[in-house]
């Protein structure tokens, strides 16, 4: 095969790949392109796959918590290996809990212990917040044996008694709190409640959508300052409670909406296109009216959410929708439903019902335990908890085992542990005893004898990385570190939005005059290097899809950035190519010698650059390592398009001797 069809045929699949590549990155309009022929010629062409970029905390919007780890009762040697364990336990929960890339870092500068939390794209805070902030829990378990019944007449004497007598309590401490007895002191030496009685009973700003709302609703019968003048009787408790602080935050409206998406907005099934997506929701406006809202809802909207309710939202404020969407629901009368309106997920209409000023109380609260049937009753679970628990446990860690040489989690129990575990292996030769981290069984060992020392090993088909991640979870259980939230900042998702517009608009305003300046001064290497910068971005958007790789403001700058780099490479090997020509020598010697003279200089060059990356991807923070990740594949991609795709554009017109002749087009001036 002569060299330059090779050439030819090399630079035909360069092109095909990058409008594959292209299509991954935007698959609507090709999906669209495919419906349109499907429909006007009747084809059966099928739409590419959708796969969405992953954005972080800052343009999808969710929320921002700050932890500060408790370690006064912790070793100064076991402080940063115990918030690490913390670290991956929350980790682990955020997972649990449904969030898309959770980012959980630690912060050990200074004195303080910190656990970072970014939740993109969070619904139920309050939720997360909760689930966060529980005290991780290590339990052994035993095979539960017992048969499913019903409570004797006894046990229901005695659960009527124990809430009798615990309403009774709650009943004495009330009159104490109403005489004016000071109730954080109460608080303190009567909650039974686990996250009750510290800080007094002060359970922060409560609003009417919080897990609290039973407590809210009386709050708001009350003068702030005052006790509310009856005991509250809740599933999990009984409470007494103080309205200690009031204040109002911000207006929220309650509203429903009927959303008609279409093929390619998030989180949307259907196949229809945007037009045909507009014209529905048009049909539907004309029809519309208070009356029949709830029930057009339910027949039309593509919001699993709420359109089995009627489209009703409930009560929001501002920044709990895009800013589209808020701008006109709140700019709506009460009663009035809205023209169709454009956001991200589709087109809507929405039915304003109601508005108000949004107001939380700031309580203090003193719970007493309530017992249920499920306190008494044996557990459905096939495992059932035994007296052993993390804080019985001394410490864990990696050993390697003198017989087989595999890695193996040795464990040692302190006292109270030993005589427990003596018991457990007693009764339980020849069966399974499981290891529960955070309700979930990390390890579930079969005992083959009596361990009256107080020390076990858990062996595995595990490596060694595994086995010390199994070790730091046993140690953050067994180490318990307490963890305050000092910080809890919203995220928007309207203003991830304008970041990511304004980010992208300014990326191609730069890319654009980037190509401007190639083409009016390097003439056709600076076209061939500009169709090259092209195709550098659809690889490296694929790149970030492909991992996929969570995209920050951080993260775009980098990729911008490495835009610059890319065509850094290109002006060096041009440039070096103009002085090849100038000494008289052919194209092909020109274009050869110039890559392989500036080679040394972008290597060295770029290399310094991914030995930066590295240090700030495995020494920064998240926002750092996110420039880092995306410079560092920006990079390396630029390489590639600079040294491979660039040098393929130049060799198709090595030959061509009218071009060779008249060295205008490559950036060179003719002397007469």
């Amino acid at each position: 095969m002569k060299k330059s069809t090779k050439v030819r045929l090399t630079v035909a699949m360069i092109l095909i790949v990058a409008v594959v590549m292209g299509i991954f990155n935007w698959s609507v309009p090709f999906d669209r392109t495919m419906d349109y022929l499907n429909d006007k010629i009747g084809t059966a062409f099928p739409h590419f796959k959708n796969v969405p970029f992953h954005l972080g905390l800052d343009l999808q919007g969710g929320t921002h918590l700050v932890y500060e780890a408790d370690t006064s009762k912790v070793d100064f040697g076991n402080k940063a290996e115990s918030v690490e364990g913390v670290r991956d336990v929350i980790e682990r929960r955020v997972n649990a809990f449904g969030v898309a890339e959770p980012l959980v870092q630690v912060n050990t500068a200074g004195s303080h212990y910190r656990v970072i939390v970014d939740l993109a794209g969070v619904s139920d805070v309050k939720e997360a917040i909760k689930m966060i902030g529980e005290t991780p829990l290590l339990e052994f378990k035993e095979q539960n044996n017992e048969p499913q019944r019903a409570l004797t007449n006894e046990e229901k004497r005695d659960l009527t008694n124990f809430n009798k007598e615990a309403k009774n309590k709650a009943e004495k401490v009330l009159r104490l709190a109403k005489k004016g007895d000071d109730f954080s002191t109460l608080a303190k030496e009567n909650s039974e409640l686990d996250g009750v009685a510290q800080n007094g009973g002060d359970l922060g700003w409560i609003g009417e959508m919080s897990a609290y709302n039973f407590i809210w609703q009386e709050a708001n019968k009350v003068d702030v300052g005052t006790v509310i003048p009856k005991v509250l009787d809740d599933s999990s408790g009984y409470f007494v409670v103080k309205n200690n602080e009031k204040r109002e935050n911000g207006q929220e409206i309650s509203a429903s909406h009927i959303l008609i998406c279409y093929g390619g907005a998030p989180n949307c099934q259907s196949t229809i296109t945007k037009e045909e997506a507009f014209n529905k929701i048009k049909e539907i406006k004309e029809k519309v009216n208070e009356t029949n809202f709830a029930e057009l809802a339910k027949e039309n909207s593509t919001d699993a959410g709420s359109g089995a309710n009627g489209g009703d939202l409930g009560w929001f404020n501002e920044e709990q929708m895009v800013k589209p969407f808020s701008e006109s629901a709140f700019a709506l009368a009460n009663g009035q439903i809205s023209e169709p309106v454009e956001t991200e997920f589709g087109y809507h209409l929405i039915y304003k019902k109601d508005e108000r000023t949004k107001v939380e109380y700031k309580v203090l609260a003193i719970a007493l335990k309530k017992k249920t049937e499920a306190d008494i009753l044996p557990s459905a679970d096939p495992w059932k908890t035994t007296a052993l628990t993390g804080k019985d446990l001394k410490k864990a860690w990696v050993e390697i085992s003198q017989q087989t040489g595999a890695p193996e989690v040795s464990l040692e129990f302190n006292e109270n542990g030993k005589t427990l575990f003596a018991e457990i292996t007693q009764k339980n030769i020849g069966k399974p005893v499981a290891i529960f981290l955070d309700g979930q069984p990390i390890s579930i060992p079969t005992v083959n004898e009596k361990i009256p020392d107080g020390k076990a090993v858990i062996s595995g088909s595990f490596d060694i990385a595994e086995a010390k991640t199994l070790a730091q979870r046993l140690n953050a259980g067994a180490l318990p570190v307490p963890i305050n939230l000092i910080s809890q900042q919203t995220v928007g998702a309207s203003l991830g939005s304008d970041s990511l517009q304004k980010s992208l608009f300014a990326g191609l305003v730069g890319l654009l005059l980037v190509v401007i300046f190639m083409i009016i001064y390097y003439r056709l290497p600076g076209l061939l290097a500009s169709i090259a910068l092209f195709i550098y971005t659809m690889i490296v958007l694929f790149i970030f899809k492909a991992i996929p790789v969570t995209l920050s403001l951080s993260g775009i700058s980098g990729f911008i950035l490495s835009i610059g780099m890319a065509v850094d490479a290109n002006v060096l090997i041009f440039e070096r190519m103009k002085e090849e020509l100038k000494l008289g020598k052919p194209l092909a010697t020109a274009v050869s010698e110039s890559i392989r003279r500036a080679w040394t200089a972008i290597r060295d060059g770029n290399y310094t650059t991914l030995i930066v990356c590295l240090v700030l991807a495995l020494f920064g923070t998240g926002m750092i390592k996110g420039f880092a990740i995306t410079l560092a594949i920006g990079v390396l991609t630029s390489m590639f398009s600079a040294m491979i795709i660039t040098r393929y554009f130049l060799e198709i017109f090595i030959g061509n001797e009218k071009k060779e002749r008249n060295l205008w087009w490559f950036g060179v001036k003719i002397k007469k």
